[in-house]
């Protein structure tokens, strides 16, 4: 069995799903859900918050793999930098976990799990619910994406 951990990064929210890919190929849902930083703290005091809060997740599950959605370019720079500031803090957590990651675009995770690199989120999400044998569509959406990027890269290195 191996255990992938999804980050869908932000500043203010950011999902995370773990997923657990049993010997018979079955994907389940282990755990999903958002860190949420408040929009009053300084943009460092929010940066620390996540990587305490990503930190203690990483040590409560032990997550096998990770991955981690690759920024694409957004018309706000403001909204790109401070998303890829919290894409740096994962991704540094991660690496000090001693957990192998990876990064895929959102492209990529659209075609792994919606079959076409187009989808629109709602056929993302409808799909992670159907891979993941859950009878709703996971929420908040960051969550659902986050749960998409795991399943990504559980489809992507073939464990």
């Amino acid at each position: 069995m191996t255990l992938a951990l999804g980050i869908d990064p932000g500043t203010a929210t950011t999902g995370y799903g773990l997923v657990r890919l049993e010997p018979d190929g079955e994907m389940v849902a282990v755990k999903y859900g958002v860190i949420l930083t408040p929009k009053e703290k300084s943009a460092p005091a929010r940066l620390e918050m996540f990587y305490r809060d990503l930190r203690a997740l990483l040590r409560k599950f032990h997550p096998d793999t990770a991955a981690v959605e690759k920024l694409f370019f957004q018309r706000n720079i403001s909204t790109a930098i401070l998303v890829g500031q919290a894409r740096g803090v994962a991704l540094l957590a991660i690496q000090q976990a001693g957990v192998d990651v990876f990064e895929y675009t959102p492209n990529e995770v659209k075609q792994a799990v919606a079959g076409y690199g187009s989808a629109d989120k709602k056929q993302v999400q409808d799909m992670v619910r159907v891979l993941l044998g859950l009878t709703e569509i996971p929420k908040p959406d960051d969550a659902a994406d986050a749960l998409a990027i795991a399943i990504t890269h559980l489809n992507t290195k073939r464990y």
